[in-house]
């Protein structure tokens, strides 16, 4: 999607606040105890009093309201009644439609206690989202946005998973322009649009360089298992550099 109108604008925003809003509220939910099922209903509460509806389930009949994976689970995790405990790596995605716009947001969560490496893992996965958004803006190669969270990585001795992409979203949960690589890729020839919607999610890792199918026909497992954490935001390139769309509040 490329905006071209203040109410398109205006339409992102809205959708965008309520998915950072539901994430910003499951976050502060989480506690040990609590099955992924019981923290999943937490999201779609947030979205349904904001007349949204759940991204996933609406468009590929995902059998939960938000993706929740646990430690080996990267990407994709069915809420179920699986428990939570401390020590825990947990990653939210939630994404949602609203008046026929959506946006997708982010964010891996550590249950204390937890080590010091975890914790530096949370942390840096933050920093290597924002250094991936700090290459966005009308005109840039797309290209820079892997260059930077690469650069990023290999500085701190991270991996990144190399086979989950950012995308376009706005007027459906994925489009183009598709794969968007936040790892170094030299084949990459195209440029941002002024205006363009699409997302910025690195997957920062203690090892893994691959995600690899598991036992259901969703969650993805790190390929070697090492734990890894995933944040996004949704982003509009401008000429001004990225206007995030994803942020509770705003």
């Amino acid at each position: 999607m490329t905006i071209s109108s203040e109410d398109e604008l205006a339409a992102l925003r809205q959708i965008g606040r309520i998915v950072a809003e539901a994430l910003e509220t499951m976050g502060k939910a989480l506690e040990p105890g609590m099955t992924t099922a019981e923290l999943d209903r937490i999201g779609r509460a947030v979205m349904e009093a904001a007349g949204a509806r759940s991204a996933p389930e609406m468009v590929y009949d995902f059998p939960g309201a938000t993706c929740i994976s646990v430690n080996e689970e990267i990407a994709h995790g069915i809420p179920g009644d699986r428990r939570i405990l401390a020590g825990d790596l947990v990653n939210i995605d939630v994404s949602a439609e609203k008046d026929g716009y959506f946006a997708d947001t982010g964010a891996s969560f550590a249950v204390p206690p937890v080590t010091r490496a975890v914790e530096r893992l949370c942390r840096d996965g933050r920093k290597a989202m924002w250094a991936g958004l700090g290459a966005v803006g009308t005109g840039k190669p797309f290209a820079g946005i892997g260059q930077a969270v690469g650069d990023f990585a290999r500085r701190r001795g991270y991996t990144l998973v190399r086979n989950l992409a950012s995308h376009g979203v706005g007027t459906s949960l994925h489009e183009e322009p598709t794969e968007l690589a936040t790892w170094p890729d030299a084949s990459e020839r195209r440029v941002m649009a002024e205006g363009m919607v699409f997302t910025v999610e690195p997957f920062l890792s203690l090892g893994a360089e691959m995600a690899e199918d598991g036992d259901d026909p969703w969650t993805l497992y790190s390929l070697p298992r090492a734990l890894t954490v995933q944040y996004e935001h949704t982003v509009v390139a401008t000429r001004n550099g990225p206007m995030v769309l994803t942020l509770a509040g705003r």
